[in-house]
């Protein structure tokens, strides 16, 4: 690693350095997400009065997307607050009068959101056939039986067998298997369908964690991320209002929309290329130039900064971490990013003149019964179809029309983004007709769709951890640099936060407005004697 000059008035003091100055300090934070907007507004409401968000796209929100059609908002992106106790989103909504609960409190599952309370789930098999309610309910108690098994080896500090391969989905396939297979009571015809409906619940356990596949999470780690206790809640006029509530304090000269970042400069590495910066930015003041950070831009604006707060996605930096920092990062920090996973999981909208669904049916499951003795959830790139694992009904009708909400994750959701609305609307009505027997199904009169993994400025949906990370690299993304006990310049020059460096509430929005948080009370508490 490049060695980095300090400069001429520094002592052992970190904040010696241009910080004990007159001025406040300059904060730049990169991205206009939940996590980047929760922590300029805690910036601002403690008295810091130069902070600047840089957002890439033309719009804030982020992993927060709502698009209205007609009289509906949809949620392309977060569409769920998971849990009300001590949850900043529930507080926030509570606050404001936007929520609407979907589930009850006591029987609320952490992984599994639904759009109302009422209703029951179809699951359906290739052959149109409705598996019988009370065969999924044994199923679906089984599967929980053994959901609940995969918490214990991080909560309980149980060892992980090498057959499991230290794999969510390894453990789990393999123990429901011997179960179904080893019931007395239940007819070889019955153990096919149950066999076959574990791999449509590793499915959907993959959509909720946003990984390729349940194989790839992590089982001794899997338990480590908590759900918040209480009832799940939609928010009927668009999550987006949680956004822009945090924006409400924010003076719009501090948002910098269409301001894409090329290069974090940091740890005053005044080589030939900040002198070149230097030089560029003649109106540069002079006290500017000997800044610990600058911010190169893609229109080749140079921002000085003493601390950047990077709210990018895992996605992002599994990406751009090599070109975005310079000099580049710790190993340790490459290391985290490398390890621990993001996937894409994306949402079809369908939208009908009429419902074909009956008015109990609260979402249809897929399930193939030729996956019965299935390992893989990998499929050919023409069979992208395949990993559809179901479509929500939205509810209720009269709010959002006659819509269902599909689900895909992986590389098969990567292939999705690539087909036209055309093919992706044809293919999903395709599947529909198959698996309700009923070949007369309309095509969708429109189709809305969200392509997360594609989109360079996000690059997945939200991270899990992967076989072989763990907690602790989810501490190493979320640790400043520089390390404290390395250097002598200024502390915590570059920040990080978003929802891929809370520890315990990784993948949701609170762990993104926490996380947020979290890097502007490290800089209040820094600044104390210059806010009072």
């Amino acid at each position: 690693m490049q060695s980095c000059e300090i400069s001429a008035d520094s002592t052992d003091d970190p904040l010696s350095s241009g910080l004990r100055r007159k001025r406040q300090p300059r904060i730049v934070v990169i991205g206009a997400g939940l996590a980047g907007l929760s922590a300029a507004k805690a910036l601002l409401e403690s008295g810091f009065t130069d902070v600047t968000i840089l957002e890439a796209t033309d719009r804030i929100g982020g992993r927060v997307q709502s698009v209205k059609l007609g009289h509906a908002t949809f949620e392309l992106g977060a569409t769920w607050i998971h849990g009300s106790h001590g949850n900043p989103v529930y507080h926030l909504a509570e606050d404001n009068g936007l929520l609407e609960e979907t589930t009850d409190g006591e029987r609320s599952v952490g992984r599994i959101s639904l759009y109302s309370k009422n209703g029951v789930a179809y699951h359906l098999t290739n052959n149109g056939q409705r598996i019988p309610k009370d065969v999924v309910e044994e199923f679906s108690d089984l599967y929980n039986e053994v959901y609940n098994l995969t918490q214990e080896f991080f909560q309980r500090g149980k060892p992980v067998n090498a057959e499991s391969q230290n794999s969510v989905g390894v453990f789990t396939r393999d123990v429901v298997r011997k179960r179904v297979k080893a019931d007395p009571d239940d007819t070889e015809a019955v153990k096919r369908l149950k066999l076959a409906m574990i791999q449509q619940y590793l499915k959907v356990e993959s959509c909720e964690s946003s990984s390729h596949s349940m194989d790839e999470v992590s089982l001794s780690e899997f338990g480590e991320w908590t759900e918040i206790p209480g009832a799940h809640h939609i928010i009927p006029c668009g999550f987006i209002k949680i956004v822009e509530i945090l924006a409400r304090s924010i003076p719009e000269s501090v948002i910098q929309l269409r301001k894409p970042v090329k290069c974090i400069h940091w740890n005053q590495s005044v080589s030939k290329e900040i002198e070149r910066v230097a030089d560029h930015n003649s109106d540069l003041p002079e006290e500017d130039k000997g800044s610990d950070v600058f911010i190169e831009c893609e229109d080749c604006e140079f921002i000085p900064a003493d601390h950047v707060i990077v709210t990018v996605s895992l996605g992002v930096l599994k990406k751009r971490h090599e070109s975005m920092f310079h000099p580049r990062l710790p190993e340790e920090k490459v290391m985290a990013i490398e390890k621990l996973g993001i996937n894409t999981t994306d949402k079809i909208f369908l939208e009908f003149e009429e419902p074909f669904w009956s008015s109990e049916c609260n979402s249809i499951q897929f399930v193939w019964e030729d996956e019965a003795e299935s390992e893989s959830l990998t499929y050919p790139e023409e069979l992208w179809y395949k990993k559809i694992c179901s479509f929500d009904v939205l509810y209720p009708p009269e709010r959002y029309g006659h819509v269902l909400s599909g689900w895909i994750c992986g590389e098969e959701a990567l292939i999705m983004e690539k087909c036209d609305d055309e093919t992706v609307a044809e293919t999903c009505t395709e599947m529909l007709r198959k698996f309700t027997g009923n070949p007369n199904i309309p095509k969708p009169r429109r189709i809305l769709r969200s392509s997360w993994g594609s989109n360079p400025n996000f690059r997945g949906s939200y991270s899990y951890t992967q076989v072989g990370s763990s907690g602790a690299d989810v501490e190493k993304l979320a640790k400043p640099l520089p390390y404290a006990e390395s250097s002598k310049t200024t502390p915590m020059q570059v920040m990080f936060s978003g929802e891929a460096t809370h520890r315990k509430y990784y993948s949701t929005t609170h762990g993104a407005v926490l996380s947020g948080q979290r890097e502007a009370a490290h800089l209040i508490e820094m600044y104390q004697d210059l806010l009072q």
